[in-house]
């Protein structure tokens, strides 16, 4: 690949999350596992939430989701659900992932809801 604005390859010196440390891995795929075919909240670590059904990962934890929405938080508007269907959210991208109580989520009116979005996770 040609070379980045630092000269040495795209890429170069860019390590993944899972590198810094080597159990990461195998307790992500153990939480993930337990959550195949249940709903799930994704937080990415540029501060976006994906809700959606956990349908399949891989070693590097890329995860599936089917139904898949994003919920766009507003300060003014309220959350606005942007449907996205069939979705995959890479592993180093995310962040935070949580199952979701679905009685209690489909009891939330999201339009009545302000919020700022949330910021970009710094590591």
């Amino acid at each position: 690949s040609s070379p980045g604005p630092s000269g040495r390859p795209r890429g170069a010196g860019v390590r993944s999350p899972w590198s810094l440390c080597p159990h990461a891995r195998t307790a992500m795929a153990g939480i993930l596992d337990t959550l195949v075919d249940q709903q799930i909240s994704v937080v990415t670590n540029d501060g976006r939430l994906f809700v959606g059904v956990l349908r399949g990962f891989d070693q590097t934890s890329n995860v599936v989701l089917s139904d898949c929405q994003e919920r766009v938080f507003d300060t003014d508007k309220g959350v606005e659900q942007v449907v996205l269907g069939l979705y995959v959210i890479r592993g180093d991208n995310i962040a935070v992932v949580g199952e979701v109580d679905e009685e209690i989520d489909s009891r939330i009116d999201l339009s009545n809801i302000r919020a700022a979005p949330l910021k970009p996770v710094v590591h």
